[in-house]
């Protein structure tokens, strides 16, 4: 014991080991340069690490290795902590003949492609930890890169006892992916296994299935999954860093393949949460560039605390400028006749509310363009509802409303109903009245031919 040069180390104020320092620093090159600097001092020395990669555990590991000769078993489970522990300390130089530990870790890494589901699994877990320490490594993409390939094997199940079946169950809203030909089980079996993820991990998976181009569809369908499992149990803050993220990874994505009522789900999420305007402009695109796929339901969002208003028409109204604006010359015309016949429901849902001022009811009503409405019929109807609530309205108010009206795409039927509706201003009944007889008029010398 005479010959032991003592060195007391305290690791991150976890736990204090007592190493022989002549030991160590034979394998560190951290160590050697930091003793350079104390010769003569013989007084036991003591050592403090705040920030040592993988906490006393780890250090634990690099005592045994350094005691054992410059050998220790390499396992799935400690190949990170010994790598980042390995680059802290310097330790890549040849000990005794025998490779250092960085080169060690660097070759027990290329067996990584070899090795399990279970083994990566456990690799993963433990890597996210080391998160900071791997910045500039090429091993943590490398390592992901084999992970993310093996999601593309949707036949293999999954051994890990984490999975279950909750992994495959089809999602509230998810796109089907039976509809594009993929079996839910197979192409989702992973998710339960990666439900530990950090949130910075988590980051990193996803950009490698973007940019390994695994189907769009799966990966959407996970970041909902793990929207679903992480916020229940998190803070109001942790929430936000979530459902920001998850908008930040959709982002990318082709926009087909993102379930609308999941996205809606997600703005239903965030009411009570401090997210940035920049996240939430994100999702209103998101939402807004594919809104002909969304149902009434969706768009029956409360409007904000402190509002009167029942529903938040303010945010339909920038939908669907979205919709219209960001995919202009791009749309079909089933597509703006199915957001025609979406936004006529949704009047006549809001056109009961007291508090619906004529501006925005006239918005509504004037969003989309003339082509995109076969007929006017649901239109007519909400504006009765309207004028009949809100009774008190000007004339001029009535016919400012009344001016988006086409009467020759209503129907006799409405026509009729018009020509005797005394909540419309005069003016609307007697271009009814005369739309009407036009209507008949003309009709009368086609039945007259044919018969």
């Amino acid at each position: 014991m005479q010959n032991l040069c003592l060195l007391e180390v305290d690791v991150n104020g976890q736990e204090i080991f007592l190493v022989d320092k002549t030991i160590l620093e034979s394998f560190s090159g951290r160590l050697r340069k930091l003793f350079s600097k104390l010769i003569g001092k013989t007084r036991r020395l003591k050592l403090l690490f705040d920030k040592f990669p993988g906490g006393a555990e780890c250090f634990e590991l690099i005592v045994k290795f350094c005691y054992n000769g410059g050998r220790i078993k390499m396992t799935p489970f400690n190949m990170f902590q010994l790598h980042c522990a390995a680059n802290y300390l310097e330790m890549n130089q040849e000990v005794q003949g025998k490779p250092n530990l960085v080169e060690q870790t660097i070759s027990f890494f290329r067996k990584i492609h070899y090795m399990t589901w279970s083994e990566l699994i456990i690799g993963l877990e433990n890597c996210q930890e080391l998160l900071f320490f791997l910045s500039s490594s090429s091993l943590l993409q490398e390592f992901l890169d084999c992970v993310v390939g093996r999601l593309e094997f949707h036949y293999i199940s999954s051994p890990c006892p984490s999975s279950t079946d909750n992994s495959s169950m089809q999602f509230s809203g998810d796109i089907s992916l039976e509809s594009r030909g993929i079996c839910t089980s197979q192409a989702t079996w992973w998710f339960a296994d990666l439900g530990f993820l950090n949130l910075n991990m988590f980051k990193k998976i996803i950009d490698t299935t973007v940019s390994k181009k695994l189907d769009h569809s799966v990966i959407s369908s996970f970041l909902f999954y793990y929207k679903r499992m992480k916020c229940p149990n998190a803070s109001s803050a942790q929430k936000c860093r979530i459902i920001e993220t998850v908008i930040k990874c959709l982002c990318p994505l082709v926009s087909s393949f993102i379930s609308i009522r999941g996205l809606f789900d997600i703005f239903q999420a965030s009411f009570n949460l401090k997210m940035s305007k920049c996240s939430i402009g994100k999702l209103e695109n998101l939402i807004g560039s594919q809104l002909d796929r969304a149902k009434l339901d969706d768009l029956l969002i409360p409007s904000p605390a402190g509002e009167k208003i029942a529903y938040n028409v303010n945010l339909i109204l920038r939908l669907l400028d979205i919709f219209l604006s960001n995919s202009r010359g791009k749309l079909l015309m089933y597509q703006l006749k199915k957001v025609a016949e979406l936004i006529d429901l949704y009047i006549m849902e809001v056109a009961p509310d007291p508090f619906l001022k004529p501006s925005k009811f006239l918005a509504l009503a004037m969003a989309m363009p003339d082509i995109a409405r076969e007929s006017y019929d649901t239109i007519y109807l909400a504006m009765d509802i309207y004028l009949k609530v809100h009774y008190r309205l000007s004339e001029e108010e009535k016919i400012k409303i009344c001016s988006v009206l086409r009467y020759d795409e209503l129907t006799e039927k409405i026509l009729k109903d018009l020509a005797q509706n005394e909540s419309f201003p005069a003016c609307a009944l007697v271009t009814a009245q005369v739309t009407l007889q036009n209507k008949l008029r003309y009709s009368v010398p086609r039945t007259s031919i044919f018969s």
